[in-house]
């Protein structure tokens, strides 16, 4: 049991320590950073543990990651019931996310998805749909990226495993890395008011 756990963190370890020379993190970072100074949005989705990662980092903008400041614009796409459970009865699961970018995505916007698959049909449609509404598109996978290379995404941050848990880990790793970027790029941490930098 003791050796299997050192093996599972052994992994892990492995799998950060290949993150460091992961470019594609800091151009996910200069991207949103980017555009989100003209005044877009980011939209993020994602199935499962994707989905609450989506949640996660979605909240860690509007409302704070280290310390309080104003907020961030990010719309986690997995948390209206309403709209999930309704496009999923009437048309299909695929189409949960692309009709939510249909209805309030703009140009510019940032279109996040996370899939540890890379095969998530309702996360390739959105991304499908906000190429052509050019929007910004950024997709966080395993080791499956040959789709998203032909779909043109503009940053594809891929983790080198096929494990679920692993993949995840590490996605939330990155997640909470571009939300602290984010926040001290953005934002001025004083004792009297933490204010947007313009």
């Amino acid at each position: 049991m003791q050796d299997q756990f050192q093996s599972k963190i052994d992994v892990r370890v492995m799998i950060l320590n290949s993150l460091k020379e992961n470019k594609d993190i800091f151009k996910a970072i200069e991207l949103v950073k980017s555009f989100l100074k003209e005044g877009n949005k980011i939209l993020v989705f994602g199935n499962g543990g994707s989905a609450t990662q989506s949640s996660h980092f979605a909240s860690e903008l509007v409302n704070k990651f280290y310390f309080e400041r104003e907020g961030l614009p990010a719309i986690a796409l997995t948390s209206d019931i309403a709209n999930l459970t309704s496009i999923a009865n009437d048309f299909d699961f695929k189409y949960v996310f692309s009709k939510q970018i249909q209805a309030i995505g703009n140009k510019n916007d940032i279109s996040i998805g996370i899939t540890t698959s890379g095969k998530s049909k309702n996360v390739i449609e959105a991304l499908t749909i906000s190429k052509k509404l050019k929007l910004k598109t950024i997709v966080l996978c395993g080791k499956n990226v040959e789709l998203f290379k032909k779909l043109g995404i503009d940053v594809i941050i891929s983790v080198d495993s096929n494990d679920t848990p692993i993949i995840q880990e590490a996605h939330l790793f990155i997640l909470h890395t571009i939300a602290e970027v984010l926040e001290k790029e953005f934002f001025v941490k004083s004792n009297k008011k933490n204010s947007r930098i313009k």
